[in-house]
């Protein structure tokens, strides 16, 4: 056996008995809260499919009518000849949507956020970053060659204190000085503190990043997202991102800001220029969510109320749970093995809700990640809050698991 081979095999083992191994969980219906997953009927709690966009029947037959029209894949980057018609029409939808000049579409988030980050700063600026931002997010910074900087979790203090620091610095040697942040965090579902990243950046003469995957659709005037649910305009966030796999239910990302922006990286985002459309099928599917998620405000009205009665719920049992008024309701455990441990307990009772470990959280910070929809039933979170309280009473009685 190759010493390669036995390295790997060793970090593995390793991995697995500190109960961080990830594996596969197989799909075999649509993305619904009734699943069928490894072969069983669960009722999930672990999707990004907020409003049940992912297998609404009129987003289906979207893509199905495009497919008719535009074939299946693209055949092309955008720059040659994969921009569609479709894709055109979704970027010009989104600007209007998002109130904002002009918007690019991409075929993945994590590549809208590598591309911007590492087009718009190089060796000479700085980047700093919330400490919880999402990997991509930190990826980008790290990639772009950047001075790079991570400051507390949602703390204007210690933002504010990098921000002074290498302002004065920069005198010498001046280089662009952009902030990133996530508008809802994805594992503690909290919201950045985005007028107050608006202030500091106009202070110190910074560029505001907002990464809004998780608030587009959700939050704000229409589901316009954080950005416009704080009133916050292009001028304030001149780069906005927003993700389709989330509340869209389909897939991509986009980013929307000023002309000058979006040209901008048109010609200079290498992840951009060099990769393959997404499928024209896909952008269509996207505008008629878009079209749907625009009116549904009964959808965000019931998915508030559920949120609100599984908190009262959950904080009633004695778990705990950070404050967060947003479909991710994180239980926080602690420990990995015991994350895993409450998290099978659930699966067995029929309820899926995926424990998160480190390294996507903080060390001694493992979770389960619990995501509501619209599609769901208070008679399905109903059975959810059952388990958890059985959990409680079965490690309370075992004495080996404590959750």
């Amino acid at each position: 056996m190759s010493s390669h081979r036995q390295s790997w095999i060793q970090q593995l083992k390793v991995r697995e008995e500190a109960g961080l191994l990830r594996q596969h969980r197989l799909l075999e219906s649509p993305q619904q809260p009734d699943a069928q997953i490894d072969g069983r009927s669960l009722i999930a709690f672990c999707s990004n499919d907020y409003l049940g966009m992912a297998n609404h029947p009129e987003v289906k037959q979207a893509a199905i009518d495009a497919i008719e029209r535009c074939g299946v894949g693209s055949g092309a980057s955008h720059l040659v000849v994969g921009h569609h018609r479709e894709h055109q029409e979704l970027e010009r939808e989104l600007a209007e949507f998002t109130g904002r000049e002009r918007a690019l579409v991409f075929s993945t988030g994590y590549m809208a956020n590598l591309a911007v980050i590492s087009a718009l700063v190089g060796k000479r600026d700085f980047v700093f970053e919330d400490k919880l931002n999402h990997a991509s997010l930190i990826d980008g910074g790290l990639l772009s060659g950047a001075r790079f900087q991570r400051y507390l979790h949602r703390n204007m203090a210690s933002l504010e204190g990098y921000l002074q620091r290498y302002s004065t610095h920069s005198k010498t040697t001046p280089g662009l000085k952009l902030v990133v942040t996530d508008g809802v965090f994805s594992m503690d579902g909290d919201i950045a503190n985005l007028p107050e990243l608006a202030s500091l950046c106009r202070q110190y003469d910074a560029l505001l990043m907002v990464d809004d995957a998780h608030g587009i659709g959700v939050t704000g005037p229409e589901g316009g997202g954080s950005v416009l649910a704080s009133g916050l305009s292009q001028e304030d966030v001149p780069v906005l991102m927003g993700t389709f796999g989330k509340a869209l239910g389909t897939a991509g990302a986009f980013v929307a800001g000023s002309e000058a922006l979006i040209e901008y990286l048109l010609q200079m985002a290498r992840p951009y220029i060099y990769t393959t459309a997404m499928p024209p099928a896909i952008a269509a599917a996207t505008r008629k969510s878009l079209a749907i998620v625009r009116k549904a405000d009964d959808k965000r009205r019931h998915l508030s109320g559920l949120i609100q009665y599984f908190r009262q719920k959950v904080l009633g049992l004695g778990y705990v749970m950070p404050v967060s008024h947003t479909p991710i309701q994180p239980i926080m455990v602690g420990d990995s093995r015991s994350a895993m441990a409450l998290s099978q307990f659930l699966e067995d009772e029929g309820v899926l809700v995926t424990a998160i470990r480190p390294p996507t959280v903080p060390d001694n910070t493992a979770r389960l990640r619990v995501t509501l929809s619209a599609e769901h039933s208070y008679q399905q979170v109903d059975k959810l809050l059952a388990a958890l309280s059985a959990a409680l009473s079965t490690a309370n009685i075992s004495g080996q698991v404590s959750f």
